[in-house]
C-alpha cells in the first residue's frame, strides 16, 4: 500500500522564532504558528477554531525564519509530520510535529520571498520577471479547457 505524508499550513507566529545550531553547525528552529478555523455551526453562528502547530525549521530556511520573521508574521508552511516520543519519569510521551521543507513568508516587506528546505531563495510574483526553476511561471499552464477533468 502506497503511502503520503505531506502537510500544507497557513498561519501566523505564535512566538519569536530561536535559531540554535547542531554541533555539526546545521541551523535548527521551531517555531508554533496558530491555524484560524472559521465556520458556520448547526446553529447559523460563525464558530472560529485555532488549531496550534509545532514546526521544525533547518538550514538556511531555519536562519531566514530567524532573521525576519516575528510573532504574529503571517507565513506558509509546507512540510511532513512526524511523531517525536520519549520517555519522561517513567511515563511515555508523544507530540506530533511538521517539518518543514519549505516555508514562505506571507504579506508586508518581502511578501513572495519563498524558502525551500535547500536555502534557495525566488521571488516568485514579486515582480522579477525570471522564475526559479522550482516555480512554474503562469504562461506555462494549459488554458482551462485543457484540463483533463
Amino acid at each position: 500500500m502506497a503511502s503520503f505524508n505531506r502537510v500544507i499550513l497557513v498561519g501566523n507566529l505564535t512566538r519569536d522564532p530561536e535559531v540554535r545550531y547542531t554541533p555539526s553547525g546545521t541551523a535548527v528552529c521551531d517555531i508554533g504558528i496558530a491555524v484560524n478555523e472559521r465556520r458556520k455551526s448547526s446553529t447559523g453562528e460563525w464558530v472560529e477554531e485555532v488549531v496550534y502547530v509545532d514546526v521544525t525549521l533547518w538550514g538556511r530556511t531555519a536562519e531566514v525564519a530567524g532573521e525576519y520573521l516575528t510573532k504574529g508574521s503571517p507565513v506558509l508552511i509546507e512540510g511532513r509530520l512526524r511523531l517525536d516520543t520519549w520517555e519522561k519519569e517513567g511515563e511515555k510521551r508523544s507530540k506530533l510535529r511538521v517539518v518543514a521543507e519549505r516555508m514562505q513568508m506571507l504579506g508586508g516587506r518581502g511578501a513572495g520571498n519563498n524558502i525551500n528546505a535547500g536555502g534557495r531563495a525566488s521571488a516568485a510574483g514579486a515582480g522579477s520577471g525570471t522564475p526559479t526553476p522550482d516555480v512554474a511561471p503562469v504562461e506555462d499552464f494549459p488554458p482551462e479547457d485543457d484540463v483533463p477533468f
